[in-house]
């Protein structure tokens, strides 16, 4: 047997450090600099052969030129060869890093048995058991850190069985209540067995487990659980004096303050959300998500110069340029800096804010009636940016019919179907233009033939459907397009509102308004006001028509069909 040295930092103890400490967007890090000239050293590290000798060597120097796969294998191999906890610690590191389920696992469970006294090396093998499913055998390397006093992550064990089946989270909960009866003051086994308990549904029993614990012994993530439960549990105004009795005794704790700050928005308590997100970026001055997240706020308090400072301190900084551009367009919009607004849209590139910018840049120029240059900007952006093009026409389209452009818009619309004959959205914009122009045939046809291609469309079924019954005498028919909608999507408040007009139609007076009052409370539209209002007067509640009119005006005070639906039915143009 030869004996090897620790010669160099590059290698084991050190190089384990330099494989875990580096930047982990550049994979597993290796020595900034070259190794330098071995000084001997006497502390002997194992006793090895000197093949293994060389596979180690071997893998190191693989490490160095990133062949991360040749220094996984070689120390996974030599693992089991030597059933050496250093050797084993080393390869379990490089797995774990590298995403190696199975080689982590092997690795960790060389570690533990072979470093029986290593808390660590315990919980590295409960929690590679537990990945794996294996969660009584992880229990009882779980109890083994308890018995050291060891930092046990029981949540992860409850985490990692979150997606697995009913049964198997049901045996890891008696496993739970059996350690429980062990060490029934452990606050981790409290924790874990809470985030069970809400992945299996339980929420108020889990809340209810947390509790039980002294306020002042909780630990962080045990406050921010009791916090999540109670959002879960629709008491999210009982999670904010949690919060704030928490960031009392832990004032520089980050997580805390931004769930609590995020808590305040949920409530619409943006002054008191920005002041949070205010120390937070004080205390994290490099944090630019917290940055952003600032100005969102800012946004949501209608604090529009405040955001603008924190957007631009993002374009400086390179961070969240697109969003932080798109937003900053918003903002100017709003101070009517119209001119700032569309230099700001105009400099957000490809990506999730880039059709957004688009189309705010089109609704901008056609408000302020620069309806060729806005036309311009579009046909220039279908150029540049081909893989976007559908979306760009449907943009303008919808742009020009919202300016009462119908004529403009169906060209637009007949250009592009010339490009992009049998786009569904584009056909589905079509016929929608085809109903504003009376050609209800045209209408059909499109929507037919996307209901054709996609059965299961309800949009285009409820469209059809709310049509015929609206426009024709083919009530029956409209029925059944709108059922088949209502049984592909019962919740939307458009197919409930067609479902209780054509009942109108076919004289069902008490379901149509049952649908229509769904409808109406789920979206109060102006269209679906009318509707209601309608049927009201038809079943002689007059005086409930007028009041849901009257209501529906104050929103939408130059809706057509509620002018005209008050106007055929009262004889007057108020309600």
């Amino acid at each position: 047997m030869k004996k090897l040295l620790v010669l160099s930092a590059v290698l084991f103890l050190g190089g384990c450090q330099s494989f875990m400490q580096s930047n982990p967007d550049s994979g597993p890090p290796v020595e900034e600099s070259a190794p330098q000239p071995a000084q001997p050293i006497v502390t002997e590290y194992g006793s090895f052969s000197g093949d293994t000798l060389y596979a180690l060597l071997v893998a190191e120097l693989a490490g160095q030129r990133n062949r991360f796969d040749i220094a996984l294998g070689n120390y996974v191999q030599q693992a089991n060869a030597t059933q050496d906890a250093g050797v084993a610690e080393r390869g379990f590191r490089i797995a774990e890093y590298l995403g190696a389920d199975q080689a982590a696992l092997d690795t960790a469970m060389i570690w533990a048995d072979n470093a029986p006294e290593n808390l660590d090396a315990q919980r590295a093998a409960a929690v590679q058991l537990a990945r794996a499913g294996r969660y009584d055998e992880s229990l009882k390397f779980m109890e083994e850190v308890l018995k050291g006093q060891g930092d046990t992550h029981f949540d992860f064990l409850a985490l990692s069985a979150a997606e697995t089946d009913p049964d198997t989270r049901t045996g890891l909960l008696k496993s739970f209540d059996q350690l429980l009866i062990k060490h029934p003051d452990n606050p981790q086994l409290k924790f874990g067995k809470a985030v069970l308990l809400q992945q299996d549904g339980r929420p108020a029993e889990a809340l209810a487990l947390l509790e039980e614990q002294p306020a002042r012994e909780q630990e962080i993530p045990s406050i921010l659980l009791q916090a999540r439960l109670l959002q879960i549990l629709e008491r999210s105004k009982d999670a904010i004096p949690l919060l704030e009795a928490s960031l009392r005794r832990h004032p520089e704790e980050k997580r805390l303050r931004l769930t609590y700050a995020r808590l305040l928005v949920e409530q619409d308590r943006f002054d008191e959300a920005m002041g949070e997100f205010a120390t937070l970026v004080q205390q994290y001055p490099d944090d630019d998500d917290l940055r952003f997240s600032m100005a969102l706020v800012c946004l949501e308090a209608q604090a529009w110069r405040e955001a603008i400072v924190y957007l631009e301190e993002l374009i400086d900084r390179g961070s969240h340029v697109d969003a932080a551009h798109f937003n900053l367009g918003r903002a100017y919009n709003q101070l009517g800096q119209h001119q700032q607004a569309l230099a700001a849209f105009a400099k957000v590139g490809p990506g999730n804010e880039y059709l957004p910018a688009q189309l705010m840049q089109a609704e901008l120029l056609f408000s302020l009636g620069r309806n060729q240059e806005a036309s311009e900007m579009l046909a220039s952006a279908r150029g540049e940016q081909p893989d976007y093009a559908i979306q760009l026409f449907l943009i303008e389209i919808e742009a020009l019919s919202g300016q009462q452009q119908n004529d403009a818009a169906w060209d637009l619309a007949q250009q592009a179907l010339a490009q992009f004959p049998d786009d569904l959205n584009l056909l589905y914009t079509r016929a929608m233009i085809a109903e504003k122009r009376g050609n209800l045939g045209l209408l059909e046809r499109d929507l037919r033939y996307i209901i054709e291609r996609e059965p299961d469309n309800a949009m285009a079924l409820n469209a059809l459907g709310y049509t015929l019954a609206d426009r024709t005498d083919r009530h029956e028919e409209a029925l059944a397009l709108i059922q088949q909608a209502y049984r592909l999507n019962p919740t939307d408040a458009a197919i409930l509102d067609s479902l209780g007009w054509v009942n109108y139609r076919l004289g069902n007076l008490d379901e149509a308004e049952k649908q229509l009052r769904k409808a109406y409370e789920r979206f109060p539209d102006h269209e679906v006001a009318a509707h209601l209002g309608e049927v009201l007067w038809a079943s002689g509640s007059q005086r409930e028509a007028r009041s849901v009119w009257k209501e529906a005006l104050k929103q939408q005070p130059d809706s057509p069909v509620l002018r005209e639906t008050i106007k055929r039915l009262t004889g007057s143009e108020k309600p």
